[in-house]
């Protein structure tokens, strides 16, 4: 076994694994998994850098990161950040914090490298599972970008597209600073035609129809498996491999979307750094389980945090 430690920094948040691999038997032990949300990607869709204050949590929590790491004595680290990175002009300042405090690299990763590490992470406990029929279509709904990959015992397609639960809440729900609550439909049809549009385009890469399974992947889909499940608090053990309904989907979000800031707050397994952004996030994966015909999808605590973990192992 191979204990390593794999860090996903993403638009929203930033997580961390670590645990004990064997390449050999195909065996991932889980000995701590975290996540905090740092919103690094706070307003990048609209000024195109990196907040400073943005930084400086993103920072924080690689130093708690870090004390995490040494105490379980992982000696290989990975640490890959994806959407807003990518698309901000001051990625240097970024990239030279997180060396300072953890002494690594971070790798600033293509759309198509995040969706192959998504797919590994979803995929590989599921291999052995007849019941679900191949191929896959894994969705990965992110804070500023949704990964779309298909395959069976490998990737054969993928397509990050610049959609995600804070991209879509920035640029049509926020105005002055302050969420709409609840918004109004004529914002509610400018992020489904922004969707829509992006549905287009992974389209051109990847056939987002005739896929045996579809699995989603991340904290929106997470957060809506929950709410289906009916728990009071979040519970990763019950939501991981359950099915959420096409109708469960479509009735929890239109709740969502017509409630108050409070009333989601209420809500025993939402996350608070989730409140203000899972409206948006729940209308991508109604708008993609509407497109690809599916009725029900997978729920999957296992994504581009677990791939990571495999690559270096």
């Amino acid at each position: 076994m191979s204990r390593v430690a794999a860090i996903d920094c993403g638009t929203n948040s930033i997580r961390l694994l670590v645990a004990d691999v064997d390449p050999s038997t195909g065996e991932l032990v889980e000995l701590d998994r975290r996540m905090e949300i740092v919103r690094l990607g706070q307003g990048v869709d609209r000024t195109g850098r990196l907040a400073p204050e943005a930084l400086e949590r993103t920072f924080a929590a690689c130093r708690q990161y870090a004390a995490v790491i040494e105490e379980h004595g992982a000696r290989r680290l990975r640490f890959v950040a994806t959407s807003a990175s990518r698309d901000a002009e001051n990625q240097d300042e970024f990239v030279r914090g997180v060396r300072e405090i953890l002494g690594v690299e971070p790798e600033v990763i293509s759309g198509d490298q995040e969706a192959e590490f998504s797919f590994t992470g979803a995929t590989k406990e599921l291999m052995g599972r007849d019941h679900l029929a191949k191929p896959y279509l894994v969705v990965d709904i992110g804070g500023g970008s949704t990964e779309f990959v298909v395959g069976d015992d490998r990737v054969r397609a993928a397509r990050s597209v610049d959609i995600g639960c804070v991209r879509m809440t920035e640029r049509h729900l926020v105005r002055d600073g302050v969420v709409s609550d609840p918004p109004d439909p004529a914002r509610i049809d400018a992020i489904r035609a922004d969707i829509e549009a992006a549905l287009d385009l992974a389209g051109e890469s990847v056939p987002l129809t005739g896929a045996g399974t579809l699995v989603g992947l991340a904290g929106t889909v997470t957060t809506l498996a929950a709410i289906a499940l009916g728990l009071d608090a979040y519970d990763s053990e019950a939501i991981h491999h359950s099915r959420i309904s096409f109708d469960q989907v479509q009735e929890i979000t239109g709740r969502l979307l017509g409630s108050t800031h409070a009333e989601r707050a209420a809500i025993g397994a939402m996350h608070p750094g989730r409140v203000d952004v899972i409206a948006a996030g729940a209308l991508i994966l109604l708008a993609v389980m509407k497109r690809t015909g599916a009725r029900e999808v997978v729920v999957s605590e296992h994504d581009i945090l677990d791939g990571i973990g495999w690559s270096i192992a």
